[in-house]
């Protein structure tokens, strides 16, 4: 089934990013590993990642990878990425996320761009500048529109760039999705156009597509152009 497929390729990228020897486990449950160069999350932070009914667990040292696998005895694969069943059984000083993992493949795309004006600009083009200073560092930067390695995929409103989208190149053939919309064109289905081109363009190149949201207008995007969710992901610094 094409959801095994996206799921089973999901869990082979972050286990890859563990930069440990772990696996999902395919009856469920968790897998906590000691791993200090785990993409999971920031340097000496736990990365806690679920997909379907697995988790994995990167830990930067024995003593965290310990409470944590203590915990998870007593947890569920949803409460291991709760953060206040987590804050109830760890000591938990700090955490970034919960944001969800979607992921699609090309049977179940929904296209939105036809009949809009996107326009494809190169990696470091000048007009995209200006978008990300008007959006705000802290949102511009949660985008991660600046990182991308593909083409940007554009809306204009009176000659200036006021969403775009494109994709950073991942391990496994995986095509990590960036979407960012001016603070004043929100609401329009602006982020729908410019996303459903990138997402073209990745499958295109053969990539899955996977998109990470926190925020509901961005899930609500992913969902009305086919994405399916399939775990979620989040750090925790102990």
């Amino acid at each position: 089934m094409a959801d095994d497929l996206l799921l089973n390729r999901a869990r082979e990228l972050w286990a890859e990013l563990a930069d440990a020897p772990v696996e999902f486990c395919p009856s469920g449950g968790a897998k906590v590993v000691v791993a200090p160069g785990s993409r999971l999350s920031p340097s000496s932070w736990t990365g806690v990642v679920r997909i379907g009914d697995a988790v994995i667990v990167t830990a930067p040292s024995a003593r965290a990878a310990g409470m944590v696998a203590e915990a998870a005895r007593r947890m569920s694969h949803n409460e291991l990425v709760d953060i206040a069943r987590l804050r109830s059984v760890l000591p938990v000083r700090d955490v970034l996320g919960p944001a969800s993992l979607f992921y699609l493949g090309r049977d179940g795309f929904l296209p939105a761009h036809e009949g809009t004006e996107v326009e494809q600009l190169p990696i470091g083009d000048g007009g995209l500048a200006a978008l990300p200073a008007r959006s705000g560092k802290e949102e511009a930067g949660e985008s991660g529109l600046e990182d991308i390695s593909s083409p940007a995929f554009c809306l204009r409103r009176g000659g200036e760039v006021v969403a775009a989208a494109g994709y950073r190149s991942w391990p496994l053939s995986v095509a990590h999705l960036s979407v960012l919309v001016a603070p004043q064109c929100r609401g329009r289905r602006l982020a729908r156009a410019v996303a459903s081109a990138a997402v073209a363009h990745a499958l295109d190149a053969g990539f899955l597509p996977q998109w990470r949201a926190r925020l509901r207008p961005s899930q609500r995007v992913a969902v009305a152009l086919g994405f399916q969710e399939l775990g979620t992901q989040l750090s925790v610094l102990l």
